[in-house]
């Protein structure tokens, strides 16, 4: 039975190195891998980890989880830290038998700038090349929420289901770590508005044609929830499927509970559509 998810679950509760080169070569099971590639888009080096599952065999087809780094870390967040948001996708993905992966995607401040969004098209591809790839899911907090919501929005083709927490939906009204912004996207808002326009969800809603999963915290000041709750309200409005939970008296972060409820929504959703992904 399709999910007659939609708004109606949507709730509001109080209360080892790679050489450039050799990316092709699959890991051991179940053991972090330090994947290094040459990017397309500046020749640089840039790295992901990747986790296959336990009992991986190369000829089987893989869901893949990506998890997007926050502000200030790097591809390691999502694999070592023991904070809920991060847990809960490794768990997630051992659970389902994923293959995960964390990049860099850039810079511990990227924000999903041109060059972080060059990146993570050519991980993407390089997985495909390298694994049977079936859907593509993304997974982030806070920078990384924000990012995966803002790839989602540029390449909808790509993405089988979101799950952000404590991310942003609109790159012209955010306020914090401008600096940081400025340099990932080429210049500040004055100088460059139609890259912050480009790079804000909120102002395209009908690019998440996937599953959305949204975590806010009511009392978060570092990235404030408003335009989160706003694209949630229109998903709504477009009959999408959509899950908010929305913690009013909670801050800049998301439990072990609320996490997975959030991840396991968008992998249950996807499957119920009916839908393939190119």
């Amino acid at each position: 039975m399709k999910l007659a998810l939609s708004w109606s679950v949507i709730m509001t509760i109080f209360g080892s190195k790679a050489p450039i080169g050799t990316s092709l070569t699959a890991g051991d099971p179940g053991k972090p891998v330090d994947v290094e590639f040459k990017a397309d888009v500046d020749g640089t080096a840039q790295r992901y980890v990747e986790i296959l599952p336990k009992d991986f065999r190369p000829s089987m087809p893989y869901d893949v989880v990506i998890a997007l780094h926050g502000h200030g870390s790097d591809r390691w967040q999502y694999i070592k830290d023991e904070r809920s948001e991060c847990k809960a996708v490794r768990d997630f993905a051992a659970r389902h038998a994923m293959i995960m992966v964390s990049p860099d995607y850039r810079a511990s401040t990227s924000w999903m700038g041109p060059k972080a969004e060059a990146d993570l098209l050519q991980i993407i591809a390089l997985l495909r090349n390298k694994h049977r790839v079936r859907k593509v899911f993304l997974a982030g907090g806070s920078m990384g929420g924000t990012s995966a919501l803002i790839f989602a929005a540029l390449h909808p083709e790509l993405v089988a289901g979101i799950s952000a927490q404590n991310g942003t939906a609109n790159m012209l009204d955010y306020l914090n770590f401008q600096a940081a912004i400025a340099v990932a996207y080429g210049g500040n808002k004055q100088e460059q508005p139609e890259e912050y326009r480009k790079r804000s969800p909120e102002l395209v809603p009908d690019k998440f044609t996937m599953p959305v999963a949204f975590t806010v915290g009511g009392k978060d000041t570092s990235v404030p929830p408003d335009s989160v709750r706003r694209l949630a309200e229109r998903l709504r409005a477009m009959k999408r499927e959509a899950l908010l939970i929305d913690r009013k008296d909670t801050g800049h972060t998301t439990n072990y509970e609320d996490t997975t409820q959030a991840l396991e929504f968008i992998f249950k959703a996807y499957g119920n559509s009916g839908r393939e992904q190119n």
